[in-house]
């Protein structure tokens, strides 16, 4: 395995972990990596983009791996559970925490969904063989159709990636058990949350001034 490409990537997920992916530079991580050549990165993986993507490529396979293992135990047992599903999407993740770079990497993770356009592999919503597709379409007939059409599966997503990735930046922490088991409760409670009165109505509003059709009251 080429040993500059992988110091490049080490030192990538350390300083985009302490400081954020839009406050490195290409040049910092070269210095960074030790890289003799100046253009150590783009040579390697083009871009910030390509070298986010190498990023989640190294530490991903574990965590889909993980997931489809739980989504294959939670079909298999074939009760309608939001909270199993719930635990499909955090588990995989949150056993991260105890290793160093699977902190770094949950950080960097949190930071790249957390953004008005976010930065997450465009496979997690298009490839029916991602785990995070599969949950989505596990999850998808047990909400409410308003909730659904208000992408609540994402928004259960992005919560819990940033509340894995503000705990792995407190780590190392001797015991993750109970952080794990209330964030599986929070998402859960959040997909078996109804939709109000008023946010249906305001987002029916919004439908109308954008010229979509209008639903049924209920």
């Amino acid at each position: 395995m080429n040993d500059t490409r992988e110091r490049l990537l080490a030192a990538a997920r350390r300083l985009y972990a302490e400081r954020g992916l839009d406050a490195v530079s290409l040049r910092e991580i070269n210095q960074a990596a030790g890289a003799r050549n100046a253009t150590a990165v783009q040579y390697h993986f083009g871009d910030r983009a390509g070298i986010v993507r190498a990023i989640f490529e190294r530490h991903g396979p574990e965590v889909e791996a993980r997931r489809h293992a739980l989504l294959d135990a939670w079909e298999a047992a074939g009760e309608p559970d939001v909270r199993g599903l719930a635990a499909a999407l955090v588990r995989p993740m949150a056993a991260r925490l105890a290793d160093p770079g699977g902190r770094e990497f949950l950080q960097l993770w949190a930071d790249a969904v957390n953004r008005p356009e976010p930065l997450i592999p465009s496979a997690a919503f298009d490839d029916p063989g991602d785990s995070l597709c599969r949950w989505r379409a596990l999850v998808g007939p047990l909400l409410e159709e308003d909730a659904a059409r208000l992408h609540r599966r994402f928004t259960a997503i992005q919560y819990a990636l940033i509340e894995l990735g503000r705990r792995a930046r407190s780590g190392p922490h001797a015991d993750d058990r109970l952080f794990t088991s209330y964030l599986i409760d929070v998402v859960a409670a959040m997909l078996s949350a109804p939709v109000s009165a008023e946010t249906r109505r305001l987002a029916a509003e919004r439908d109308a001034a954008r010229g979509l059709p209008s639903r049924p009251a209920r």
